[in-house]
This record gives structure tokens, C-alpha cells and sequence, in this order.
């Protein structure tokens, strides 16, 4: 019988509606970050850097780009006969089919995919954060510690502890209780939703859990193996860690990488950020091209000015445009004249000559002032924007629109214009 002393599950399913349109189309872990990479890349990376070699990961919405993206697992090496990536979407049963409902739920539907490789330990990851983790470290804390389940934490400024769920633990790091989005922290351990699990333990859980609805971690299996008196223990991590999960985080994420002395290096040696590589020519700066402290992904020509700014792979930015703290996604073109400012730009997008993105005084958002704030620009992916118009701050546009669709060749800041078919 197969054995592994350690598989990963990734839970990769979720829509990610906090990134607006960026996720209309696409599985937040799918979403292009740094230039080159997805999301998705990050946690798949850290597996294999830290000796994982079975990963198992969970797709729901939209998986379309995120399965083409991993295929066989060929850019982590996890292309193995005996375990590697397996993609696990939600599939029709003899009796209670259902879509994953909650992220324990997503697990408990496939307990016959764990138990086919009769795991020690299972580690529960998150596709949707950009950090680098050596999970046989937190591996080697559990098994010293002697603990049951083990969940990184990471410490954060007081003042934020009541967004997270919370773990209250002594000296030793053994959890005594826990507390989720509390109104008065009394820790500020802060859990990263990453979890070692005894194998027996987990199942245990799961099939003593299995008909609470929308089943969760956090809200059920944590507190369910906590008042079985199971060990638990809060192993700390004090790495760049980072949740893209709003529009606003994901920009100042790509903008950190930018910094003279990033604190999150794409590039060591020693922990490299794997990810599928299209077969692309070098980047191509004409004689007019300027480029500045920016990230530039490969296939990419610049015919004009790029600031401070992060550009996928296969862009085109002709003669005359400027950039400036941006990011721009892959096959995307920017035609002449543009001015681009602290604009999110999805992948495939044509804007025409003349446009300027992030004209005006700033004004809140009229539909999803949570969504589209810090006055930046969003351009959902495929959208195309004709010539000559001037769109303004804490702006969302989605969809193929036209000169008449620009009453006196504006989008005032505040608006959102999202075409017939399109979602927000």
C-alpha cells in the first residue's frame, strides 16, 4: 500500500469577489501576480520547496485558467507516478452530490482520495496568499510538540487583531482557546488558515462533523478538535506572508516587489517561485522606451514610458503612453498617448490611443465603494476601451465598449460601468 508521511490539500475554489471584476472569469488563486506568475504559484512552490510531493487541489468557480495553469504539475515537478498535483473538483455521487460548501466541506468530499495514500499528517493550505513557508519546519514543531493539529500563526499590530481569527496559547504555544474576528483581542496570534492535521484526527472530524451545513475549519473542525481536549499548538511565523484578497492589498502586494530592496524577493536562489512558462521572445525597449523601477514579463515591447509599475508578459505599450504605479496584465495593449496612473488592468485588454486612466478628483464608488477604493482604476479581462477617453478615479469597466458609451468622452471617478453580461 502507498504511503506518504505528509500530503497537501489546497484549497483553491474560492470566486475571490473582494478583487471585483479580476475575478469575474477567473479563480482568485488564477490571478496573474508580479508580472509572470499567479497567485496559485506561491503555495504550490512552497510544497515542493519543502519536500511535498503529493498536493491535492480543490477547484469549485470558475477552475477553467487555474487547471490549464497547473495541467500535470510539470513547473513544481509534481508530474509523479505516485502522488504529484491532482486537480479535485467537486463530482457527482451515488447520494449527496453537492458542491464543496465550506472548506472543510471541499475536504470531508474527498476522504477517499486522502486515504488512498494512508497520510501520517495532512497540511490544509489556502491558494490565495503570496508568502514562502518551509512547511517541514512546521511539521517538525508538530511532531515535537506532540500536537494534534497545529495551526501557523502570525502575530499582527493590535490594532488589527479583530479582522482575524485569533488563537490564545501559553508559553509553550499549546492553544488554550480561540476566538474569531474578536470586538477585544486578547491575543494578537492571528491564524493564517494553515493547518497540520494527525490523519486520525482530521477524519475523525470530518466524519463526526459531516452533516453540519456549509462546514468550515475555523467555525466547526478547530472548535470540534479543541473540546475533544486533542493537543493543539500555534506555531508561529514571522516571514512576509500577505492576503491579496481585496483590490487594494493585491495592488500594494505587486507594488512592494517593485521596492529598491523588496522584503518579498521573487528571485533567491535557494526558494524559487515556480510557474508555467510560455515559450516567449525577450522583452523589447525601443529607443524611445523608458522604463523605471518596474517588474517586466517576457514577450513584453515598450515603445513608451514605464513608472514604478508591474507589466505581465506579451504586452504592448506603444510611442507616447505613460505608466505609472500600475499593473498591467498579460496581452494587454496600451495604445499611444496613454496615460496610465495606479491603474489594475486584467489580462487581454486593447485600450486605444489618447485614453487617459485616472483623470480627475477622486470620489467613492457608487456601486462597490469596498471594492474600487484608494483611487485606483480597475479594467476587467477582454475589455476593450476606444480612443480618446478619460476615465477617473475608483473606477471599475468591464466589457467591449464603444465611443457611445462615454457620454462627453468621460467616466466621471466613482463610476462603475460593467456591460450587459458582465459582472461586477
Amino acid at each position: 500500500m502507498i504511503k506518504k508521511e505528509m500530503i497537501a490539500m489546497l484549497l483553491a475554489g474560492g470566486q475571490g469577489s473582494r478583487l471585483g471584476v479580476l475575478t469575474t472569469k477567473v479563480a482568485k488563486p488564477a490571478v496573474s501576480f508580479g508580472g509572470k506568475y499567479r497567485i496559485i504559484d506561491f503555495p504550490l512552490s512552497n510544497c515542493i520547496n519543502s519536500g511535498i510531493d503529493t498536493v491535492g487541489v480543490l477547484t469549485q468557480y470558475q477552475p477553467l485558467k487555474l487547471n490549464s495553469h497547473i495541467g500535470i504539475g510539470i513547473p513544481w515537478d509534481l508530474d509523479r507516478n505516485i502522488g504529484g498535483v491532482s486537480i479535485l473538483p467537486p463530482y457527482e455521487k451515488s447520494k449527496d452530490s453537492e458542491w464543496y460548501t465550506g472548506t472543510a466541506n471541499a475536504i470531508l468530499q474527498n476522504m477517499d482520495y486522502m486515504e488512498s495514500f494512508n497520510p501520517e499528517y495532512v497540511l490544509i493550505l489556502g491558494g490565495d496568499h503570496i508568502y514562502k513557508m518551509d512547511y517541514e519546519v512546521m511539521l517538525d514543531f508538530h511532531k515535537e510538540s506532540g500536537a494534534e493539529c497545529t495551526i501557523a500563526v502570525m502575530p499582527v499590530p493590535w490594532e488589527e487583531a479583530s479582522r482575524f481569527g485569533i488563537m490564545i496559547a501559553d508559553e509553550n504555544k499549546r492553544i488554550n482557546d480561540f476566538e474569531e474576528k474578536p470586538k477585544n483581542p486578547r491575543s494578537n496570534l492571528a491564524s493564517m488558515g494553515i493547518y497540520i492535521f494527525n490523519w486520525k484526527t482530521l477524519k475523525e472530524a470530518l466524519i463526526t462533523n459531516k452533516d453540519v451545513p456549509n462546514l468550515d475549519f475555523g467555525m466547526h473542525i478547530i472548535p470540534y478538535v479543541h473540546t475533544q481536549g486533542s493537543p493543539m499548538y500555534a506555531y508561529e511565523f514571522r516571514g512576509y506572508w500577505k492576503d491579496v484578497g481585496t483590490l487594494s492589498s493585491y495592488w500594494e502586494a505587486n507594488m512592494e516587489l517593485i521596492d529598491l530592496v523588496p522584503e518579498f524577493n521573487l528571485y533567491e536562489e535557494y526558494w524559487k517561485v515556480y510557474t508555467k512558462s510560455d515559450v516567449l521572445p525577450p522583452q523589447y525597449i525601443s529607443a524611445e522606451g523608458e522604463i523605471q523601477k518596474s517588474i517586466i514579463g517576457e514577450g513584453t515591447s515598450i515603445y513608451g514610458k514605464v513608472i514604478n509599475s508591474v507589466i505581465g508578459c506579451g504586452v504592448t505599450i506603444e510611442e507616447g503612453a505613460v505608466i505609472k504605479d500600475s499593473i498591467i496584465m498579460n496581452h494587454t495593449t496600451i495604445g499611444a498617448n496613454c496615460e496610465v496612473t495606479k491603474a489594475v488592468v486584467a489580462e487581454n485588454v486593447t485600450i486605444g490611443d489618447n485614453v487617459v486612466l485616472g483623470a480627475f478628483e477622486e470620489a467613492d464608488n457608487e456601486t462597490h465603494p469596498h471594492i474600487y477604493n484608494q483611487g485606483l482604476v480597475c479594467i476587467g479581462e477582454n475589455t476593450v476601451i476606444p480612443s480618446n477617453i478619460k476615465i477617473g478615479k475608483n473606477t471599475v469597466v468591464s466589457g467591449i465598449t464603444t465611443a457611445e458609451d462615454y457620454p462627453d468622452n468621460c467616466l466621471e471617478s466613482g463610476k462603475s460601468f460593467i456591460k450587459a453580461g458582465e459582472k461586477a
